[in-house]
This record gives C-alpha cells, structure tokens and sequence, in this order.
C-alpha cells in the first residue's frame, strides 16, 4: 500500500455487520428452497442483478421474486426475508474513518438496492443517529443509483472518473475475492477483508 491518497470502502461486511445465512434461512422458512442460487455474497441471479442495478422498483422486484420462486408471498414477507441479513454498524469502523478523513479521500462502493439502502439508514437514525452514513465519506456511491454493480469494471470506473482519481493512489477494501478481483482489473490496489479481519487494524 505505496502512496495512497484516496480510499473505496464496501460496506456490508466491512463497515456493516451482514450474515447472508439469516435471509437464506427467512426465505426458506417461506417455502423458497434454492435461495441461494437466486442470490449470495458471491453470485446474483438476473433478478437481484437488476435490483441492485436500479433497472427494476421495489414493486416489480417483489412481482417478479413471485413469479420465480411461484409463491404467493406478500410484499411485507419478501422484504422482512430480503431485509432480515442487514444488522448492525461497526461502530468501530466509523470511528476509524473519521480519523483517515484527515489523511485521504474517502469514498463508499456498495452493491445494494433501494430496499436495503433504506433499511440501512433507518438502522444508522437507530443505533448512531447524528448525521448520516454519507457524512464520513468525500461521496458514497451505490450501486442501484449509478447503474453498475462490483464486479463489473463500469462500477470502479465509474467512481474514479467522477472523481479523478489514479487507480494507482487509490486502495480498495473489500471483504469479498471476486470485487477484489474486478478492482485489480481496472488497476487499484486492494485489500480483502478476510473473516475476523477489521479496518481498524490495518494500519492505514
């Protein structure tokens, strides 16, 4: 990690406490039996790849998880399952950005989606309540309002173009191997999150 200025951090898994096993298990307490075929930490099918990409609403999205799974879940069941591997902030990890906000440019880089965006800000109003996640960064992109999604290069590119940045002074931290991958691609450095591993111990 030689001459960094500039920082893109993941959020869920990084910044955020998530634990996929928990939607997998509500989705199939409803009946879905191969969630995670549909959607994992590694591997989104077409219909989650459009929701995080902003190309679906959240209606369409729970029409069309009925239509593939043929179920007659209601919208409140889907969302309460979707929802259900979001939990908590790292109260650390935000505590550690605001110190390197002195030191770099800090951006956010997140797959997500409309539903998950809004559950995200209304657990920060809960557990931290001042200001909003938005605040510790130079700007936050998500994936569902910019189009792109990790691992697709558009989605690095995207946030180095709209700030200017060298990919060669810019580091990207990542808890998962293939965004890892996609970041070397377009030429960032990179660190992967490995379980147990926690920003604030990274020295930056």
């Amino acid at each position: 990690m030689q001459g960094i200025k500039a920082i893109i951090f993941d959020f869920g898994g990084v910044i955020f406490d998530i634990d996929f096993s928990k939607t997998n298990k509500a989705f199939t307490e409803f009946g879905v039996h191969n969630f995670e075929q549909m959607y994992s930490q590694k591997n989104a099918n077409s219909l989650f790849q459009h929701l995080e990409q902003g190309k679906i609403n959240e209606a369409e999205f729970y029409n069309e998880f009925r239509n593939e799974t043929e179920l007659s879940l209601t919208d409140d069941q889907i969302k309460i399952a979707w929802n259900a591997l979001l939990l908590s902030y790292r109260k650390e990890a935000l505590e550690t950005l605001k110190g390197l906000r002195s030191k770099y440019k800090l951006y956010l880089l997140s797959n997500t989606n409309f539903i998950h965006h809004r559950k995200f800000n209304e657990t920060y109003n809960d557990e931290i309540g001042i200001g909003s996640l938005d605040n510790y960064f130079d700007k936050a992109y998500y994936s569902q309002q910019i189009g792109f999604r990790k691992p697709d290069k558009e989605a690095y590119e995207f946030v180095i173009k709209d700030n200017n940045l060298i990919p060669s002074q810019t580091l990207f931290i990542d808890d998962t191997i293939e965004n890892i991958e996609g970041a070397k691609a377009v030429g960032l450095q990179t660190v992967l999150l490995q379980r147990g591993m926690k920003i604030e111990e990274l020295g930056l």
